[in-house]
């Protein structure tokens, strides 16, 4: 295995030492790997129909606990707009991506039990994997949290503990529990290998579209790691030679939790002091103070993209949209498609081709009142 990380002040440690967390500043770890060459477009083919089929990209291989995760469909919205129905993964969210890394990973470690955080989707993901590989799992998640959510979690056999207060309030419970020997800490945001994951996203629309990326990739943003993924893709795909250029990335926050959009206008590099939260219908990415929120910001800048945000009505009418066109989306998934329905705003020239994840199916959420 390979090692982890820090991205800010250089710390490593061993992936085997179950250390979730940078022990110098508490930050979040990457992971020191390079995708070995050879990937091509004419390789592909009689691979496994799943995100394993990208073997030289990825930093485990021959996994026991796949559920044939990855894949989806991409299909055409508009003339310019495309969806990536991530929605239609087997827990029915673009987290299988990362949970599937995630829990392998544990497999192989063998801890005496996995601790997760969600606001329902990464831990309904990480309580499935953990089905599969057999492993003991908590899943801590916010009071207030979808039930159907909370019913697929302890479906998969998990232990669920419902958390008094926000998202953070929930991670700070789980993290506590992480500190516990023999706890393997399937954090969806300080574990790269969950980012590995979610980069496999870009890497079937590269295989889709002939070995070509998008224009733009629109992505909703809470803690980050799809857009954190892509960007790691798309780095990665230049650095191999595969594209010749990366696309811009389009950051899509609620407009009543917005902090890194506020950051980002604001021209700073990291999260602004007293951001402001409010309810929103976009619980998926309702997170005041993501960790990785310089990474964020500064993949956004570097790719020449920007960010947007919806309100809560624009939330509902693009769900009702989605449905009327066949779709039937959570509320966080739509968010993407509420920012670019009508065009990219102002100060997107352009907008060329766009592609967005619809990451969460509605069954989760139900329609929005």
């Amino acid at each position: 295995m390979t090692t982890y990380r820090c991205p800010r002040d250089g710390t490593r440690s061993a992936v085997s030492a179950l250390t979730w967390c940078c022990p110098v500043c508490h930050g979040p770890w990457d992971l020191d790997f390079t995708p070995a060459p050879g990937l091509a477009l004419n390789a592909l083919s009689g691979r496994a129909n799943s995100l394993w089929r990208y073997e030289e990209i990825l930093p485990l291989s021959a996994p026991s606990v796949s559920l044939g995760e990855g894949r989806t469909p991409l299909v055409p919205l508009t003339d310019t707009v495309s969806a990536k129905l991530d929605h239609l993964m087997p827990t029915l969210s673009f987290k299988d991506r990362g949970a599937v890394m995630l829990v392998e990973l544990a497999r192989r470690l063998n801890p005496e039990r996995v601790v997760a955080d969600s606001s329902g989707n990464a831990g309904t993901s990480i309580a499935a994997y953990c089905a599969r590989a057999g492993l003991p799992c908590t899943v801590y998640v916010p009071e207030g949290t979808s039930p159907k959510k909370t019913e697929q979690i302890r479906a998969h056999g998990a232990r669920l503990v419902a958390v008094p207060g926000d998202r953070e309030a929930t991670a700070l419970a789980a993290r506590a529990a992480a500190d516990e020997p023999g706890a393997f800490y399937a954090s969806h945001v300080f574990n790269p290998y969950f980012l590995h994951g979610t980069k496999t996203y870009v890497y079937e629309l590269w295989e889709d579209l002939g070995g070509r990326l998008p224009d733009t990739l629109a992505v909703p943003v809470g803690n980050g790691t799809l857009l954190l993924g892509a960007a790691l893709a798309s780095a990665e795909l230049h650095a191999l030679g595969l594209i010749a250029s990366r696309p811009r990335l389009i950051a899509v926050q609620a407009e009543a939790v917005a902090p890194l959009a506020a950051a980002f206008h604001a021209g700073a590099d990291d999260l602004l002091p007293g951001a402001a939260a409010a309810p929103t219908l976009a619980e998926g990415i309702a997170i005041p103070r993501p960790p990785r929120a310089r990474q964020i910001l500064a993949a956004v800048r570097g790719s020449g993209g920007t960010f947007l945000t919806v309100t809560e009505d624009e939330i509902r009418d693009a769900q009702k949209d989605l449905a009327a066109r066949g779709f039937y989306v959570e509320t966080t998934g739509v968010a993407c498609w509420a920012a670019v329905r009508d065009g990219l705003g102002q100060g997107v020239d352009r907008p060329g081709s766009v592609v967005v994840p619809l990451c969460g199916a509605g069954l989760k959420t139900g329609m929005a009142g």
